[in-house]
């Protein structure tokens, strides 16, 4: 009867130790020599070719600190629709991956709020505390959230503008109006225009749909244009590019991917730099056991001035020596 016992509860055990390693998150799979794989979900908010360097630079820089045979990475995009981003940010955390990387605003807020227990790092966000809503901000989000951000100096961006166009008397601020990161922007650097004593107005658009009609009544009262890092543009700079250069109004963008397509200027950092960076935050997080409520949000180590030849040739805009020519822009 004893061994009739122990062999029930030995069969027990077993059956719950199986049930144990099947619920768990995906954490727990392991590869071929037993060491730990671990899983990582990427939704990026639109393809662009600034979001996609910071996802490869995500990507590379975990391959490298993992290793390859470590680590698996799922990468989704969301086409820049809402409800694409929050449907795959459910679905990893369904799935119980190990961290998240949310690329660009839309997907960090839908990240957010699929789970405040799996690990998300942002990566392309301008401004934390604008994207997440929090008061208080401190360095830190205090959540189970952190990231690189993709924020050139604003007030460096105004002086850039001064410096290229010393007699503009008015600016138009062209974003849309659904990204908050956008509106921060243009608050801080109308804020450095009125410090100069130039005249600005923002230009909103509600969506993609609306950017050709808004670019149009910009390009009638403004002598320059700035653009932020916004979403919404970088996905549709020919139609801005199609107004502003046969109108003459030189454009100043908050980063090179919107400069080289319909812009003149930008202080650009590395987007694949910052993306290599958060790939590293990965790293401290799931395997030296970082705490990522209390991880600062870490910026882009330097910045560049670059410039589109071909649109300032059309538009007869001459650059200082220390400027870069962006790659793919030059004139013929």
């Amino acid at each position: 009867m004893k061994m009739k016992k122990m062999t029930a509860l030995f069969l027990a055990c077993v059956m719950i130790m199986s049930l144990m390693g099947g619920c768990g998150g995906s954490g727990g799979e392991s590869g071929d020599d037993g060491a730990k794989v671990y899983n990582i979900g990427v939704v990026q908010q639109l393809e662009h070719p600034a979001l996609d360097l910071a996802t490869q630079g995500f990507i590379d820089a975990v391959n490298e600190k993992f290793g390859e045979e470590n680590v698996k990475i799922d990468v989704q995009n969301g086409q820049n629709e809402q409800a694409n981003c929050a449907t795959i940010s459910n679905n990893f955390v369904a799935a119980g991956v190990d961290l998240i990387l949310a690329n660009a605003t839309t997907a960090l807020q839908t990240a957010a709020a699929a789970t405040n227990q799996i690990p998300i790092l942002g990566t392309s966000i301008t401004d934390y505390a604008t994207a997440l809503d929090i008061a208080d901000w401190t360095g830190a989000t205090g959540t189970n959230i952190s990231g690189t951000s993709d924020l050139a100096p604003l007030e460096e961006q105004e002086d850039m503008l001064v410096e290229l166009f010393p007699d503009a008397k008015k600016v138009g601020i062209l974003y849309c109006s659904a990204e908050p990161n956008s509106a921060y922007q243009a608050k801080v650097f109308g804020a450095a225009l009125e410090a100069d004593g130039i005249a600005w107005e923002a230009f909103t658009a509600a969506d993609s749909n609306e950017l050709q009609a808004v670019a149009t009544t910009a390009v009638e009262t403004c002598d320059v244009i700035y653009v932020p890092t916004d979403n919404t543009v970088a996905g549709a700079t020919e139609v801005v590019n199609n107004v502003c250069l046969p109108a003459g109004v030189p454009i100043i963008a908050g980063e090179e991917g919107i400069c080289s397509g319909c812009g003149v200027a930008s202080l650009s950092i590395s987007y694949y730099d910052i993306g290599w960076t958060a790939g590293e935050m990965a790293y401290d997080i799931l395997v030296n056991g970082a705490d990522v409520s209390t991880m600062d949000i870490k910026f882009a180590p330097q910045v560049t001035k670059k410039f589109n030849d071909t649109n300032c040739k059309a538009l007869g805009v001459t650059v200082p020596e220390d400027y870069v020519v962006i790659e793919g822009t030059e004139a013929e």
